[in-house]
């Protein structure tokens, strides 16, 4: 009897040690070496690529241009979802679907797993991401535990793309592992009137496509610089001015290791905004979900995560929309989305 009592003692102490071991390592992800230290005041532009339009005529702002084509339906978006959503229709709803599909057809091409995860997740794999526990309040909970949300709107398809493999062990020649999802994302954070969050650059839902690798160790950097010009990729291939932005470690994920950002120009903010991000985690949510791999010589080892934004569209609209925009209020479409939209040209609807 005694010693039943001394095991669970024992059990007892491992669990609060197991719960104290958990709070000092979960937040803990060192940056590479060649990260800079600091805050987004570190942050350094790696290159630029492209010109700056230049416009003969005085150019609109991107809200302005989609009320006047009806793209974008801010009041009605509002009536059905409240302040921070937004409905598109006609042409602006072609457009948005024409991005989608030219993203995940080109992805799929370059040998990408398409995948269409849940959009709700699990408390574990929040975990896993490196969501939780620490950003446990900006996700929109459905069920609450007492660890944080046992079921929540997935805030990136990034959160449902580390986990398929979640307590598996992957032989090293089926690796690497490349997915691609659509979803839109959910996230509390919402815009406001400030120019620079006006329209759809920033609310509370929004459709991206994400690129996603397990890798083993030694590929890690090739994988990383993979995905980078993946995203440059289809960046240029809609024409679009944009420059590449290595962060420093304050302004890095809590998740991430190292990460660029593509960023276009946006004209009507004089500034660039984030349209990709391209992290690697290196083994830190492998870790969290022991992910393993198994080599061909040697003792298994927890693999590399990658993701990639590629793309999130809600930026990349009012991009197109303002560097593409002519003189007489409409805006070219760019050619490797003409597919989708025959008339090669943004304009206003006809009057009924």
């Amino acid at each position: 009897m005694r010693f039943g009592d001394d095991l669970t003692a024992t059990e007892g102490k491992l669990a609060g040690l197991e719960q104290a071991r958990r709070a000092f390592l979960d937040p803990l992800n060192l940056p590479d070496t060649d990260v800079p230290a600091g805050g987004k005041e570190n942050n350094a532009v790696v290159r630029e690529v492209g010109q700056r339009p230049e416009f003969r005529f005085t150019p609109r702002d991107h809200v302005s241009i989609a009320r006047r084509l009806g793209l974008v339906d801010h009041e009605r978006g509002t009536k059905l979802g409240g302040s921070g959503f937004w409905l598109y229709r006609g042409n602006g709803a072609l457009l948005e679907w024409a991005l989608l599909n030219y993203f995940v057809a080109a992805h799929v091409r370059d040998g990408y797993e398409f995948m269409l995860p849940p959009h709700v997740l699990t408390f574990a794999a929040g975990y896993t991401a490196g969501q939780f526990p620490k950003f446990a309040d900006e996700v929109f909970a459905l069920e609450q535990g007492e660890q944080g949300p046992e079921r929540f709107l997935l805030p990136t398809a990034e959160t449902a793309l580390v986990n398929p493999h979640r307590d598996e062990t992957l032989p090293e020649a089926e690796l690497p592992k490349r997915y691609v999802a659509y979803t839109p994302c959910y996230r509390k954070e919402a815009g406001g009137y400030r120019t620079a969050e006006r329209g759809t650059l920033r609310g509370h839902q929004f459709n991206k496509v994400e690129l996603f690798q397990f890798t083993h160790p030694d590929a890690s950097d090739a994988a990383h610089a993979e995905l980078l010009g993946k995203a440059e990729e289809l960046v240029q291939e809609l024409n679009l001015h944009y420059r590449i932005t290595r962060l420093a470690a304050g302004d890095t994920s809590a998740a991430m290791a190292k990460t660029y950002d593509v960023e276009v120009w946006l004209p009507s903010v004089g500034a660039y905004v984030e349209v990709s991000s391209v992290s690697n985690a290196r083994d830190y949510q492998a870790g969290r979900a022991n992910i393993r791999c198994r080599p061909r010589q040697g003792k298994s080892a927890y693999l590399h995560t990658l993701n990639a934004s590629g793309l999130a569209t809600s930026r990349l609209v009012p991009a197109i929309l303002e560097q593409h925009q002519r003189a007489d209020g409409t805006v070219d479409v760019p050619e490797v989305l003409r597919k989708w939209i025959p008339s090669g040209v943004l304009a206003a609807p006809l009057s009924p």
